[in-house]
């Protein structure tokens, strides 16, 4: 059976932008790995906020998922090394706070949602996600975000093994160094996930507008 178009994949209805850890405390100017951060602001940033702005102004559902963690860190992992670096970084990511808001220069919306969690590898997992989602009637996943090295490969694989179709810009993700994260996207993720560009994503959900307009008498 022949893969669906892309087209197909991003009707608007069907469809969510999902942004991952897009927030000051990660990739912004408070972020506790500069390289990271450093490599998301060259490229995938401007793109996440090209795709919010487009997904918007098509009626696409947006998503923002973000990680907080307590001052006292309760409730957070502390079984693998990326956590304990975590806590290292002494990174202000409570609740309310700064370093764990949505980026500026997302711009968030009225109508977007903003979901957080407080532990796990990935968005998905243990989380209200994929119940939102599915509230929505959304069966693909346009995912962005951070981090190649391990968030975004973990929420491709999650998602996919709960039946959504998954969408991913490449060059609205970034990771760490990026030739890693560019093999990454090549040899695993282009197995499970359809990878595009985000200027596809953007023509096609402007193609599914013109196609929705009331024809002229």
């Amino acid at each position: 059976m022949p893969a669906p178009s892309l087209s197909e994949l991003l009707t608007p209805a069907t469809t969510a932008l999902v942004t991952q850890e897009c927030q000051p405390g990660v990739v912004g100017e408070l972020a506790g790995l500069p390289m990271l951060a450093a490599e998301a602001r060259r490229q995938a940033i401007p793109n996440i906020a090209s795709l919010a702005a487009a997904a918007r102004a098509a009626g696409v559902t947006v998503v923002h998922c973000l990680i907080q963690r307590r001052s006292d860190g309760r409730g957070s992992n502390s079984n693998a090394r990326l956590f304990a670096a975590g806590k290292s970084m002494n990174v202000d990511l409570t609740p309310g706070s700064r370093g764990a808001s949505v980026l500026p220069e997302l711009e968030p919306a009225g109508s977007d949602l903003i979901l957080t969690r407080t532990h796990g590898l990935g968005p998905m997992t243990g989380t209200d996600l994929d119940p939102v989602l599915r509230n929505l009637g959304i069966t693909t996943i346009v995912g962005v975000g951070v981090s190649v090295n391990v968030a975004i490969t973990n929420f491709v694989m999650d998602a996919v093994n709960r039946s959504y179709q998954f969408v991913l810009a490449r060059d609205a993700v970034a990771g760490y160094p990026r030739e890693y994260a560019e093999s990454v996207i090549d040899n695993t993720l282009a197995l499970l996930a359809t990878v595009t560009t985000t200027r596809e994503v953007i023509n096609a959900w402007r193609a599914a507008g013109i196609a929705d307009a009331p024809s002229e008498a």
